[in-house]
């Protein structure tokens, strides 16, 4: 995996501490999933893969970057789009094995499809 380009130059927002990067658990593939949650809203935008490099990233700019698992790629969300986030908050779990983002969503939303959030399809209910 290639180093994450450098973009603008932001101040450190978080630090990761040795032992925090312990804690962390990433899956056989190097991956953690990362849950994105509107701070003010408490939405859940998105759900997305991040390794080491992205989530070191993520904390020292305080923007939302990831890994794609289909183009092999870092993507810093909202880079093309303009629906960038910019982090808040940041959580690990319990077991350590996923992460929470609160963010300031700015543009369109985060979904791809054009939707605010990924999740805006719902199961259908039964009649039972």
């Amino acid at each position: 995996m290639s180093e994450i380009e450098e973009s603008s130059t932001l101040n450190p927002m978080f630090t990761l501490s040795v032992e925090e990067e312990e804690i962390i658990t990433y899956n056989v593939d190097g991956l953690v999933p990362a849950v994105i949650q509107e701070k003010d809203t408490g939405e859940i935008l998105m759900m997305a893969w991040m390794n080491r490099e992205s989530l070191k990233k993520s904390l020292s700019t305080g923007r939302t970057w990831f890994w794609s698992r289909s183009r092999q790629e870092y993507w810093c969300k909202g880079e093309t789009s303009g629906d960038r986030q910019y982090i808040h908050e940041a959580f690990y779990d319990c077991d350590g094995d996923t992460l929470l983002f609160k963010v300031e969503q700015e543009g369109k939303g985060a979904c791809h499809t054009g939707e605010y959030s990924c999740f805006f399809r719902s199961f259908s209910k039964g009649n039972n």
